[in-house]
């Protein structure tokens, strides 16, 4: 065990000295996609370098320098890209806003929890709460397809719809119309606030909003995650009526196929606007992937004289 526990390193900067701390290392590593326990090996790796180097005291950049030579010799040198290029989204002054799209079910709160954790977001907004909010201000009459699940939303559907339409889907566009333009609103707040965001849920629906008339303004990263294999996304809702006791399985399963239709049609339009897709299939596996999509597209909007050394 490292002797730092009785001699403190400290870290300096312009505005502060504080000491250095294997916790918040680590959860620095963590946002290069690399898992929770991993992340803190290497911090212990990094900890000890510093003690054998007998300085009372390090600059944040000599320890950022550290901790990418660390993470290289550790854990490989796409980690080590993913941490500098994450020390240089961290600079940007405007929010970072990521949009987790997907059908009911594929573990979309599960994985913004978890991304706002590794990432050092604390805002995680999901869509349901929007039409909530939204069900508040137009009564069941004025706007049915508000008053139930997004999956379900076909039964209220106002007819004559032409010959060719499926009710599953004008229903879901009907409820994610509405609802978009909440989400909107909450993009905007964010940008106004400075707040870095994560919006999750089945309403963020490719071509639904327009990102465009965010740039300059906010790094919006919109992704939608899909399960694949039938069987595996029926198990969701097996695992999340054991979980909790007030979301019983038997309506999502009696629904289950218009389900799997949200997803098809939600998964064309992503590949329609070029919306990055991502399986479902590990936790790990996915928070690697979504941080790795993240980190690129917030590195993107970087200025050229801040590229990683």
């Amino acid at each position: 065990m490292s002797s730092l526990s009785h001699r403190h390193v400290v870290v300096t900067d312009n505005t502060y000295e504080l000491p250095y701390s294997k916790g918040l290392m680590a959860s620095a590593i963590m946002a290069t996609g690399l898992a929770p326990a991993r992340a803190f090996s290497v911090a212990e790796v990094i900890e000890d370098r510093l003690e054998e180097s007998g300085t009372p005291s390090i600059t944040q950049k000599q320890l950022n320098a550290l901790a990418l030579e660390v993470i290289r010799s550790e854990v490989g040198d796409r980690y080590a890209e993913s941490f500098n290029k994450w020390q240089l989204v961290q600079r940007l002054d405007i929010p970072l806003i990521i949009l987790l799209g997907g059908a009911t079910g594929v573990g979309k709160s599960t994985i913004a929890t978890m991304l706002a954790s590794r990432l050092g977001i604390t805002r995680v907004i999901p869509t349901d709460a929007v039409r909530e909010v939204m069900r508040s201000m137009f009564t069941a009459e004025l706007f049915p397809t508000l008053h139930t699940s997004s999956f379900d939303a076909a039964r209220l559907v106002r007819n004559p719809l032409p010959r060719s339409a499926d009710p599953v889907v004008i229903g879901f566009r009907e409820q994610t119309s509405a609802v978009s333009v909440g989400i909107d609103a909450l993009i905007q707040r964010a940008i106004d606030e400075g707040t870095d965001l994560i919006l999750e849920g089945a309403h963020l629906v490719p071509g639904f909003l327009d990102y465009s008339r965010f740039k300059g303004k906010a790094v919006v990263v919109p992704l939608v995650v899909t399960v694949d294999e039938a069987d595996v996304h029926r198990s969701h809702f097996l695992a999340r009526a054991r979980e909790a006791r007030n979301r019983p399985s038997e309506r999502y399963l009696e629904l289950f196929d218009n389900i799997r239709k949200m997803q098809r049609y939600v998964k064309s339009l992503a590949l329609q606007h070029g919306v990055p897709i991502v399986p479902s299939y590990n936790l790990d596996a996915t928070l690697s992937q979504i941080i790795d999509l993240v980190v690129g597209q917030a590195f993107e909007a970087v200025p050229e004289n801040g590229a990683p050394a």
